[in-house]
């Protein structure tokens, strides 16, 4: 980081409150612009007895605030990139780390570096410059990438707005990239079954039949849990997720009831095929806890996808397996994400409406489930084309007409009758 960047520390005031039982830690301090910043941190020590714990963590959650606003920089001596780096840092503790990954990648690796190989201060930065960013990078990469890149760019520059290092923001004159409309590769019924015999006792066929039949995302598969299965009720809960993270160079494995949205938490029926495989896989992990004895990690007993030993499967593990799985048996190539695609396509093709297709596959609105399958939608497609009844009068309607009459396929006989017909 340049030495413009360094600044002498801001003081930040803190004292000890209650709230409902609980200590609340409020800090303050003084903002460039003059203004009072104020924050409340709750510390979870309950005040009976906790009083030194509660102190402790004062002061080191002053220290660390302290050291935030240190890091916040001046916009007539700050470069757009350094800017976008300390924005990161500013955000971090405020999102999900799943999220912050895909931001601090997009930052790190694309936005940061163009913009300070061309030296533009944050002060100075303007449209066209953002918009030749945009143009440089759609040469190689697709509209959703630099989609991710402008939705970065207007938060940061948002943010700087507020804190007031800059007067406006110039997003406004930023031309957005046009959004790509998304067209996935999707199992055909006859493939789904082949594919279902190919997998059967290979250790991808939970995955694959999670994905495939339930439309359940990799995390959502990973991270189901014996408790989530109601064998009474025949149900199946979708609320919890293991994923992975890309953060600070590093992978790290992010776990909890952090779906991707409220929708994402759905109980769905336990069909009974996968019913029985379910009393199988559980039936399998205690011969193999016996078998294994010590060796096997009863921490992961909880979880329903491990492997011989205990270990929960690792997400990577479905998405680069999956595609090679998929060559070595001559089945066409797929990613593993592209299994839920599948789930909604076929249950299209079952006459299921997008509505329902929404709350199965747990999207957060009816408009992701529109955009994303609508042009899969073959009933209403159909109904329409029965609706154009006018071309039975024509020609080619009389021969579409004849061909279902007499079942035959083959173009001369219909012609032939065709051509018998009064005109």
């Amino acid at each position: 980081m340049s030495d413009h960047l360094k600044k002498k520390p801001p003081k930040v005031a803190g004292h000890l409150a209650e709230k409902r039982g609980i200590y609340q830690m409020i800090l303050s301090w003084s903002e460039t612009n003059g203004e009072r910043g104020r924050k409340s941190v709750s510390t979870g020590l309950p005040v009976k007895g906790n009083k030194k714990k509660a102190e402790d963590m004062l002061r080191a959650a002053r220290k660390e605030q302290e050291a935030i606003l240190a890091s916040l920089p001046d916009a007539n001596e700050i470069l757009f990139a350094d800017f976008m780096e300390k924005w990161l840092e500013v955000i971090r503790p405020e999102i999900k780390l799943t999220t912050f990954s895909g931001y601090q990648l997009n930052v790190q690796k694309a936005i940061a570096p163009w913009f300070r190989e061309r030296g533009i201060m944050l002060s100075e930065l303007t449209a066209d410059d953002i918009n030749d960013f945009y143009d440089e990078k759609l040469e190689d990469l697709k509209a959703t990438s630099v989609i991710k890149f402008h939705a970065n760019i207007g938060k940061a520059l948002k943010y700087a707005v507020e804190k007031e290092y800059i007067m406006h923001s110039v997003m406004d004159k930023v031309k957005r990239p046009k959004e790509e409309r998304f067209v996935g590769k999707f199992l055909k019924q006859s493939e789904a079954v082949d594919l279902f015999e190919a997998v059967r006792g290979h250790k991808l066929e939970l995955g694959v039949i999670l994905g495939a039949f339930y439309g359940l995302r990799r995390g959502e598969i990973v991270g189901l849990r014996w408790e989530s299965i109601d064998f009474d009720a025949n149900t199946i809960s979708i609320d919890y997720s293991v994923t992975t993270a890309f953060v600070d160079g590093k992978h790290v494995i992010v776990e909890g009831n952090t779906l991707k949205s409220k929708s994402s938490f759905r109980t769905l029926p336990l069909v009974p095929g996968f019913r029985a495989k379910l009393l199988e896989v559980r039936e399998e992990q205690k011969r193999y806890q016996q078998l294994c004895g010590k060796s096997y990690n009863k921490q992961g007993a909880n979880f329903i996808y491990t492997d011989q030993l205990g270990n929960r499967i690792n997400p990577n593990y479905l998405s680069k397996e999956f595609p090679k799985f998929l060559e070595q048996n001559g089945l066409r190539r797929l990613r593993f994400h592209d299994l839920r695609h599948s789930a909604a396509s076929l249950l299209l093709a079952s006459g299921i409406s997008l509505k329902q297709i929404q709350e199965w596959l747990g999207h957060s609105n009816f408009s992701i489930t529109a955009d994303t399958y609508a042009h899969l939608e073959y009933n209403s497609k159909l109904a329409s084309a029965n609706a154009m009844a006018w071309i039975n009068e024509t020609t080619l309607g009389k021969l579409g007409l004849i061909s279902q009459q007499t079942g035959s396929c083959r173009l001369e006989s219909a012609f032939q009758a065709l051509n018998s017909m009064p005109v």
